[in-house]
């Protein structure tokens, strides 16, 4: 089973420069909480900007340089192959980024576990594919109010590919 996880803005920015857009803590350990014994994938401008391995998770990261090599992570020169290999299998393997990552796996997909943070952020330079009501339904939807922690109201979504 393939899983996208993502924070998106109101316009689905989630990032510049290789950086997240805002500090959300609770929108962290949802991320943690969420992912920890799964394997994750990424691509290599991803884990760059995380810069190790994310612990109690198997670490794929998808780059197009035969010559990547990082201590502590598996790499895939073949995202799609690599995505098909899970698809298949019972075990939920999340994708976390980036924006290239996130288009090239959405539509295999079975599930995207999304933040929505309720605001815009125009100096945005990567954005989350368009979620449709077409293709996706709503299936978990919880709502939070800023706090001293988190600067922005927030909603924890969870979105299943609709059967046709």
């Amino acid at each position: 089973m393939i899983s996208l996880i993502a924070a998106i803005g109101k316009n689905n920015e989630i990032g510049k420069k290789n950086s997240l857009l805002w500090n959300l803590p609770a929108d962290m350990k949802h991320f943690r909480d969420t992912t920890r014994g799964h394997t994750v994938i990424m691509g290599d401008k991803t884990f760059e900007s995380i810069g190790k391995p994310l612990p109690n998770r198997r670490n794929i990261v998808a780059t197009l340089d035969k010559n990547y090599k990082v201590l502590g992570v598996e790499i895939s020169n073949n995202l799609q192959k690599t995505v098909a290999k899970f698809k298949k299998s019972s075990e939920e393997v999340f994708v976390i980024g980036g924006a290239q990552i996130y288009a090239l796996t959405i539509a295999g997909a079975d599930r995207l576990y999304i933040t929505h943070v309720e605001a815009s952020f125009p100096e945005a330079d990567a954005f989350f594919p368009e979620i449709s009501s077409d293709i996706w339904e709503e299936i978990e939807h919880k709502k939070h109010i800023k706090d001293s922690e988190n600067p922005y109201n927030y909603t924890f979504s969870v979105y299943e590919k609709l059967t046709k």
